[in-house]
């Protein structure tokens, strides 16, 4: 009898495609990226001078180093995605990028005159740097809670915090469009408590609303 159920209960399953966790994790990032350019543009502006800014290696190290957080957090998310999904080697890797950043800031607070150090770290923006990264996150994370729910993640906490996370690097790559901080100490002191603002957010709402 047993045997019967399970064959009439499997007889139309269809082979899942193997790029379809990434295929998810995808969309909800795409969207959630241009909904949170969309924003910054309209809540505070694109720099005005972004043509003069493209021309010069912190704007792209500062990208670079937002999106590689995104990019690690979403490769750890992707495994966190399927039931009893083991990411902690993956999740180990978003050290990388922090620690890079941490010897770049350290090398340039060495090089600074006492004087300009301090500036270096705080900029003219502090204050307000972090929570409107946050703020950027919010269409992004909402994208990824859509892209996860549809799939089977069981680490409910872990996967959020994924989400989070990339959501944060999401996010401050939006926000990095109008921000013209560009020193490293101010860049792995606050864009990094942004993201990881964003993460504590997912963490605190995976388990409630990544249950499947």
């Amino acid at each position: 009898m047993s045997e019967d159920l399970i064959a009439r209960l499997s007889q139309d399953l269809q082979p899942v495609s193997k790029f379809l966790v990434a295929r998810r994790l995808l969309v909800g990032t795409t969207v959630g990226l241009l909904v949170s350019a969309a924003l910054t543009a309209t809540i505070v502006g694109v720099r005005p001078d972004i043509s003069q800014a493209v021309g010069k290696t912190m704007f792209w190290a500062k990208l670079a180093y937002v999106l590689a957080l995104a990019g690690l957090a979403l490769w750890a998310c992707e495994r966190l995605a399927r039931p009893a999904g083991d990411a902690l080697r993956r999740i180990g890797w978003l050290l990388a990028p922090v620690l890079a950043l941490a010897a770049a800031a350290g090398w340039q607070l060495a090089q600074a005159p006492a004087a300009a150090r301090m500036p270096m770290l705080m900029g003219h923006s502090a204050n307000v740097c972090p929570w409107l990264i946050l703020t950027f996150s919010i269409p992004p994370l909402i994208g990824l809670v859509w892209a996860v729910r549809g799939l089977a993640p069981t680490r409910l906490g872990l996967a959020g915090l994924m989400i989070g996370l990339a959501a944060g690097g999401v996010g401050a790559a939006a926000y990095a469009l109008h921000c013209d901080e560009m020193a490293a100490p101010f860049l792995v002191v606050w864009y990094t408590l942004g993201i990881a603002g964003a993460g504590f957010v997912g963490w605190s709402l995976g388990p409630r609303v990544l249950r499947w």
